[in-house]
């Protein structure tokens, strides 16, 4: 009978996360076609168990559970599983109970472990049964239809997180889950040859995320605006086999598509919100939950890499506690049972069938009850796993919230917001692409992006519909292009692309080598998918051989493990950006930073003592010479690309009232005096432009670890001791700075340059826990590098005195409310405006600097700075009044320079340059500072000064 095939198989899950059922009276009515079950609680210590994160579940109810089986129409048409009102609240577990709980994990974890391994060939005992009317083969095929074409449908889920006084929930209306055909539209459909796919399709509809602030008795005296107002979105999922008896995919793509995305921050949810992100990034690197450095575990306090799992440095790879922790962050379906992506994992059948197994492999069991062939030791090649989020329009809306009472006494109270501040992007994308333990890789890109302003800010009406200001006026950030322009590239080889792989019954193929990678995914073709914002972050794993990726599942744990070689590589461009800081922008920026801050709440992540250098003991040859031949780093790079801020002068000035919040004092009590808005136009600007700016930073990846081994050398490398330090590197290329100004129409002036275009490099270098270094006096700590070739300022006596102009509206604050108003003969004579009759050319005072290095080192027993300054000039110039008339100039210092002619006429109207290149620099200098202390006392250098 199909009964006793497909009952247990469903009966295994219900029963499974749900308390008090009946497996009798929920196979009869199973057996019916159609069972109701209603008001039903979750079994709260087997999702925490399976899930193994640091939150213990406050309560877990279920309204409503229908299950809907077509005995008649198996077929042809779906199981259908409808969930109505499902409610889970869920805190973040306390640290006694986390202590406790942790000195009892590894028992637990194997008595579970033991248990579902005897129950799941028990399962599917039950549900293979021999029945000579039914063939094997036909009742595989039939179940595995089943399986793929089961609808999940869930009506009002509610998830709720509290911790202190945060509220966060997530009601969506309905999400359903069904199985659709190469179209992408709902069918009923089966896994055939030759594509070998199946797809499946999520739509979540109404999605509303609330932050709320609850008072000290745990109730909410007042209802925030939602963060996230009714947004639905839609899931695609492809999975591609290699034959029909793969147990799982080969290639897993599961990507959604949001059209709308609109989220509103007020001020009061702002430090909640930034609260919640902390969480997410402790999660992330295992700064919550997991295994604790105060256990005892050399190397579990390691980072672990997005996606991969890092081998543990000198652990006891065996221990259940380490595995077990490896196996949580792991994202591979071969770690069944072992954390909370195999309990996800563990749902993937409703989709795929991945526990189809072979009737051998269910009755192969040994006496003692465990299976003889483990996920590991049966092992298969890793799927490629490819994750996409994709949004077309997005919005982030900052708002000011004021409270006002009614006229009643005992009438509540109202909040009122207004929107102050506006964040827009286009063209989102977010791709993971993993396989295994070996390969990571993420890429996100933005199209476009800008900010404005909106209204009043802080009772100050500069952005009223009054005010008849421009949407051109309102934008203070802009970069990248519009889709308009630019087109639908962000959704390039995606599920939602018509003209993918996917969508046109090919065979996707995926770039899993570095060097491949590298070759492919350029700065130059990030910017032109996307154009505003482009990052990629590589993460591979390498056997020493350098052949490429392995299959880490076939390692026998009783051989060697062979050396890996892992990389880490984040790479960030930012496109073309304007930046035009005004009052209106500077103001609300500052505003938000001071709502962020209002907050008591403690750091997830506390501060690491540092371990004495005596309890390492001395290193080995062996770990030595493969630190020679491979050391992991974290490698971080930056690039902007034609960057331009324009700094205006303040219209108003609000910042006592603000600064002292930012830095860290009490605001003073009282009303906050709002001055008069005062607009001023034109608008005198300074503007800075450059065209390229590079940062490169890298670090160890196992800095505890190398650190220790290498500063008990007596005498390291050049090698082992560069990978000790971070390293910080800035270059920064046709850097220049003006004056200009906005007309009426709001258009600027041509750039009045005051510093010329100009490069400069520097570079830093800080040796790593400087604890073990203590007593090596020979060892710099830290070494800074700065170059200079050419640095010029100019400026005539008019916008010298525009400059301070500017500069005293931001730093004078108007508590008077005068109008802040500038000569006009000053204005004409900086930008020299059109009809305005010149009193001639004003002279210019100039000062260069010419190859200038500095350089600071800072060791145990010394600190030494040092620099050389090639050439000077300060001189005035003024302009030739006439056509041929040469310029004037006046030097007032310059230095070198040859004074042979001192005495002629001549000597002084010429511009004169050093003799040759090999001419001696103007300035050299060196200081030796030496630190008494005790580093010092208890170094091998009795004097105090570093040997050389």
């Amino acid at each position: 009978m199909l009964e006793s095939y497909v009952t247990p198989l469903l009966m295994s899950y219900v029963n499974k996360y749900i308390k008090n059922l009946k497996p009798s009276d929920l196979q009869l009515s199973l057996w019916g076609g159609d069972v109701v079950l209603s008001k039903l609680d979750l079994k709260l210590d087997v999702l925490e168990q399976e899930l193994k994160l640091p939150f213990t579940f406050m309560s877990g109810h279920i309204h409503e559970l229908r299950i809907h089986v077509p005995w008649t129409k198996l077929g042809s048409e779906p199981v259908v599983i409808t969930i109505n009102t499902m409610e889970c609240i869920l805190k973040l577990r306390d640290g006694a109970q986390d202590d406790h709980e942790s000195g009892s994990s590894s028992t637990s974890r194997s008595v579970s472990d033991s248990s579902k391994a005897v129950a799941k060939p028990r399962r599917l005992q039950q549900a293979a049964p021999s029945d000579p009317d039914l063939p094997p083969g036909y009742v595989q095929s039939l179940i595995r239809r089943v399986v793929n074409n089961v609808n999940i449908v869930v009506n009002n889920l509610i998830l709720k997180y509290v911790e202190d006084d945060i509220v966060l929930s997530v009601n969506i209306t309905s999400a359903e889950c069904y199985t659709v055909d190469d179209m992408w539209e709902r069918a009923f459909m089966d896994i055939t040859a030759p594509e070998l796919v199946l797809r499946k399709g999520i739509n979540f509809a109404d999605c509303t995320v609330c932050l709320d602030k609850r008072n000290a008795s745990g109730k909410i005296e007042f209802y925030q605006d939602p963060l996230l107002y009714k947004c639905s979105f839609r899931t695609r999922l492809h999975f591609t086999y290699d034959n029909m008896n793969s147990k799982i995919p080969s290639v897993i793509k599961i990507q959604t598509m949001v059209e709308s995305l609109k989220l509103s921050i007020t001020d009061q949810q702002l430090p909640m919100f930034i609260r919640i992100l902390q969480l997410i990034i402790a999660l992330y690197y295992g700064e919550i939950g997991g295994h604790k450095e105060s256990e005892g575990e050399e190397g579990s306090g390691h980072v672990r890499e997005a996606g991969g799992i890092l081998p543990v440095m000198d652990a006891d790879v065996e221990s259940p506690e380490n595995t077990t922790d490896l196996y949580m962050l792991s994202g591979g379906p071969e770690d069944a049972d072992d954390g909370w992506m195999s309990w996800a994992w563990s749902f993937v059948p409703a989709i795929v069938n991945v526990e189809e197994e072979s009737e051998e492999d269910v009755y192969q069991q040994r006496e003692d009850g465990s299976i003889p062939n483990s996920p590991q030791q049966n092992a298969h090649k890793d799927p490629i796993v490819s994750i996409g989020f994709y949004c077309t329009k997005a919005s982030v809306t900052f708002k000011l919230t004021e409270t006002h009472s009614e006229s009643s006494y005992y009438s509540p109270q109202k909040v009122k917001s207004r929107e102050v501040l506006c964040l827009e992007q286009q063209g989102i994308t977010i791709e993971v692409l993993m396989m295994g333990e070996p390969f990571f890789d993420c890429q996100i890109g933005i199209v476009g992006c800008r900010a404005l302003c909106l209204k009043s800010i802080m009772g100050l009406r500069d952005f009223e519909e009054n005010m008849n200001r421009s949407e051109e006026d309102a934008v203070f950030f802009s970069c990248g292009d519009s889709l308009s322009s630019k087109g639908m590239t962000y959704l390039t080889n995606s599920l939602f692309d018509y003209r993918s792989p996917e969508n046109n019954g090919v065979r996707a193929e995926f770039i899993l080598e570095t060097a491949n990678h590298k070759e492919t995914y350029t700065e130059i073709a990030g910017m032109q998918r996307f154009g505003a914002f482009y990052m990629d972050y590589l993460y591979t794993m390498e056997n020493s051989s350098g052949k490429g990726t392995q299959d880490f599942s076939v390692v026998n744990m009783e051989e060697v493990v062979p050396i890996v070689q892992e990389t880490s590589i984040k790479r960030m461009v930012v496109g073309p950006l304007d930046v035009r800081l005004h009052s209106s922008a500077v103001h609300r920026i500052l505003k938000m930073i001071t709502c962020s801050m209002d907050h008591e709440y403690e750091p997830y992540d506390k501060p690491q003592q540092e371990v004495n250098e005596e309890s390492h003991g001395p290193a080995k040859s062996d770990d030595i010479s493969s630190l020679e031949e491979f050391i992991p780093t974290r490698l971080t790079c930056l690039t902007l690309l034609q960057v331009s801020v324009t700094v205006s002068m303040a219209e108003f000035n609000l910042l006592q009232s603000l600064m002292p919040v930012i830095m860290g004092h009490k605001a003073a009590p009282g009303p906050v005096y709002v001055p008069v808005f005062q607009p001023v136009r034109p608008l005198p600007s300074v503007h800075f432009e450059v065209e390229r700016v590079n940062v490169e930073h890298s670090v160890p990846m196992y800095a505890p670890e190398l650190v220790s081994t290498v500063s008990s050398l007596s005498q390291p490398s050049d090698n082992l001791l560069h990978h000790c330090y971070e390293h910080l590197y800035l270059k920064v290329f046709g850097f220049q700075a003006g004056l200009t100004c906005q007309d009426s129409t709001g258009a600027s002036l041509p750039l009045i340059p005051i510093i010329p275009s100009f490069s400069a490099a520097f570079y830093a270098k800080q040796i790593q826990m400087p604890a073990y270094w203590s007593k090596k006096s020979l060892v710099p700590t830290t070494e800074c590098i700065f170059e200079l070739p050419h640095f010029t300022v100019q400026a005539t006596r008019a916008q010298t005195l525009l400059l301070q102009a500017i500069c005293q509206s931001w730093t004078h604050s108007m508590t008077n409310g005068t109008p802040l108003t500038l000569s006009e003969s000053l204005l004409n004579e900086v930008y020299n405006a059109p009809g305005v009759k010149s009193l001639g050319p004003s002279p210019t005072l100039e000062g260069s600097v010419q190859n200038l290095e500095l350089k600071f080192c800072s060791r145990a027993t010394v600190k030494f700075a040092s620099g050389t300054l090639g050439a000077v000039k300060v001189c005035a110039r003024t302009p030739g009044s006439g056509d041929g008339m040469k310029d004037k100039l006046v030097p007032l210092f310059q230095g070198p320079s040859d004074t042979k002619e001192l005495h002629m006429s001549r000597w002084l109207n010429e511009i004169r340059k050093p003799e040759s290149l090999l001419a001696p620099d103007l300035l050299a200098f060196s200081v030796l500072v030496p630190q008494q202390g005790d580093s010092c006392r208890n170094s091998d250098d009795k004097t105090g000064w570093s040997k050389t």
